[in-house]
């Protein structure tokens, strides 16, 4: 069912087999993979490497290992809706299966998530994912996302305000006196100081995102109730004693 499923959002047959094998074994390391599947290591690498740019898989270093998981079964929808020429009864199906794969990704998920992300399907997967949340904090924006991603963005930014998703939004030195306000944030200047490299930190929910937007874009993503409320925290410090209008 979940590979008659996954074929009729795109994915090829390796695809399936590689993102089956991690819904049932949970994070692995690519020799494991390569057990489960039967698959050439080097044509696995090349079917991970798509999945990621998917955003269905990310990946993260334990222990001087790699080990690639799948992401949160729900960016599939955003994936699909993203794709314009699929059906919309295939997309239901689809939503309906949801939970079916959920179940199986909470049994094998550690208690603190981590996944990295890179380029732009990773970066839109995460967006998406930020839409399920009421407020959205960010610490050192530079707009970057608005800059190389517009479109998207304007859409992204439609559904956020027609959902009410706040954003409280720290934002560069340098963007002050020539960045508008948009609907439904709060936003504040960091001291000149503050800005460096084009990283961006970004909380919602339990979950705390690095961004890097320099000439590779990179995301790490990790999912931990205690680091969220301890950069919230950091957030409100810089926002009642450093951010200034």
């Amino acid at each position: 069912m979940i590979a008659e499923m996954l074929n009729k959002i795109g994915l090829s047959e390796g695809e399936i087999r590689v993102y089956s094998a991690l819904l049932d074994n949970g994070s692995s390391p690519v020799n494991i993979i390569h057990e489960k599947t039967g698959i050439e290591r080097r044509n696995i690498y090349d079917i991970l490497n798509k999945l990621i740019e998917k955003g269905l898989v990310s990946y993260v270093y334990e222990n001087k290992r790699r080990l690639f998981q799948i992401s949160s079964p729900d960016k599939i929808i955003s994936y699909m809706e993203e794709k314009k020429d699929n059906l919309e009864k295939t997309t239901q199906e689809i939503k309906k299966n949801i939970p079916l794969l959920m179940d199986k990704f909470k049994l094998k998920r550690p208690s603190i998530g981590a996944e990295i992300f890179r380029g732009y399907e990773g970066v839109k997967a995460i967006l998406e994912d930020m839409l399920n949340y009421n407020k959205i904090y960010w610490i050192g924006s530079g707009r970057y996302i608005p800059k190389k991603f517009p479109n998207f963005f304007e859409n992204w930014n439609k559904r956020r305000i027609q959902k009410k998703v706040m954003l409280s939004n720290l934002l560069r030195y340098e963007l002050k006196g020539e960045t508008k306000q948009m609907s439904l944030e709060e936003m504040r200047f960091l001291p000149k100081e503050f800005s460096a490299n084009p990283i961006v930190i970004c909380i919602y929910g339990d979950k705390v995102v690095n961004f890097l937007f320099g000439k590779d874009i990179f995301a790490f993503l990790i999912e931990s109730k205690e680091l969220a409320h301890n950069y919230l925290i950091y957030h409100k410090y810089l926002l009642d004693n450093v951010a200034s209008k």
